[in-house]
């Protein structure tokens, strides 16, 4: 479990990278509200750092945090004590009876888990459907292909205080697959350390998600932003709902 976001890059991505999660949190919330989802559990895939289950627990919710990187959970412990966290893969874990699932961050590309593919992520569905309270809600995003405009591939840096992140993209166009090669140098004490992690994504179409979701039974809604917060071009946010069973 600690192939990815290892210990310097869980701590670039949680000190650097941070605004992502928290201009989600908002609309989030509202998300949740909106559909009478109140001082509940939610269950938060992909939780990283922990940033988004602060926002939860702030808001009078009980939170459920699963993530596959041992060293975000460290620092999601650290930071929200009143959570519970676990590490796992989130395609693996048993989701608890819950009112809400989220995941944000594009966790549902990710192939950490090397059985995830198109029929493992119907059946995950069908797993949070099954979990879900009737009236309750599953809220995420995805990366949809064409996320490189400018051609094949693409390089950039980013720097704080005491780190440098170097990140190389490529996507495969034909098999829908976004390539990243990240190299991280983090001061420890005088000098930098080195890592290197490659991460691949599956890149999904947001109808082709759309339609997986209904067949599991969902009322589906694909936006653009959470609440206010726009998202990038390439990204498409879900709101799915399961839908109270009327009685007879």
């Amino acid at each position: 479990m600690t192939n990815f976001y290892r210990e310097d890059l869980a701590y670039i991505h949680d000190v650097g990278f941070r605004d992502y999660a928290l201009n989600c949190a908002p609309g989030i919330l509202d998300i949740l509200n909106q559909n009478k989802v109140c001082k509940s559990l939610v269950v938060d895939l992909g939780c990283g750092s922990g940033l988004l289950a602060k926002e939860l627990i702030q808001a009078d919710y009980q939170v459920l945090g699963i993530d596959i990187s041992e060293s975000m959970i460290n620092i999601a412990r650290q930071r929200v004590p009143d959570a519970n966290f676990v590490v796992a893969s989130l395609f693996d874990v048993e989701i608890p009876p819950c009112n809400a699932v989220t995941s944000i961050g594009e966790c549902l590309n990710y192939l950490f888990d090397p059985n995830n593919n198109h029929q493992k992520l119907a059946e995950f569905f069908s797993c949070i459907y099954n979990a879900l309270l009737p009236g309750g809600i599953l809220i995420f995003d995805i990366l949809e292909p064409g996320q490189l405009s400018q051609g094949n591939p693409s390089r950039n840096f980013t720097e704080g205080g005491d780190w440098i992140v170097l990140v190389e993209k490529e996507e495969d166009l034909k098999h829908k697959i976004l390539t990243r090669r990240i190299t991280t140098f983090r001061q420890v004490g005088e000098y930098y350390r080195r890592d290197d992690e490659i991460h691949r994504a599956q890149l999904y179409k947001a109808s082709d998600i759309a339609e997986k979701l209904k067949k599991v039974g969902f009322q589906v809604q694909i936006s653009d932003s959470f609440g206010r917060y726009n998202l990038s071009k390439g990204h498409a946010a879900f709101v799915a709902h399961k839908t109270v069973v009327p009685e007879s």
